[in-house]
């Protein structure tokens, strides 16, 4: 049973409805299945026992979008042995367009496009936009959630330094 949820996000200031399981701290990440860019399923799985960033967005074809995939992108050179996934219901072909002509090469693209999967089982789909809300989580290497942000206003980016401050003290 999908849950729904009001009152966590807005769009330009407009209230919108979060469909699916909200996901806390502490809380063992459920799996999903979603789309690689080559229409290869991809579980929680593949992601093997690292930590893992899951960079939601609602379509890399926005500024703000595309500004969080490039900060993570930059980001994980630093980082280490840490999995960088994008998240959003883009097409994969559209994913892959987009990564090659913004050069991203260290985060993983991931297409919810035909389930919902991932958004459903971590409260993430926006219900009057059939998008994905922004947001970050954080997974350890045992896929116990260490890090969860909803962004409350869907045109503003997430608290980087909040995300990369979790993931130093697991890595």
């Amino acid at each position: 049973m999908n849950t729904k949820r009001t009152g966590v996000v807005t769009m330009k200031g407009n209230p919108l409805t979060l469909v699916g399981n909200e996901i806390k701290v502490g809380d063992q990440a459920p799996d999903f299945t979603v789309l690689t860019n080559d229409m290869q399923p991809y579980t929680l799985k593949d992601a093997d026992n690292k930590v893992k960033i899951i960079s939601v967005v609602p379509s890399l074809d926005t500024g703000v979008c595309e500004l969080q995939t490039i900060h993570f992108n930059q980001e994980a050179a630093d980082l280490g042995d840490v999995k960088i996934l994008t998240i959003s219901v883009d097409l994969p072909f559209a994913q892959k367009r987009f990564c090659g002509a913004k050069g991203i090469d260290k985060v993983i693209t991931l297409s919810d496009h035909r389930d919902l999967s991932f958004g459903l089982h971590y409260g993430f789909v926006l219900e009057e936009l059939r998008l994905l809300a922004r947001g970050v989580v954080v997974i350890d290497q045992d896929n116990v959630v260490r890090y969860v942000e909803y962004v409350k206003e869907v045109a503003e980016q997430p608290d980087y330094d909040k995300v990369l401050e979790v993931v130093r003290q697991l890595v």
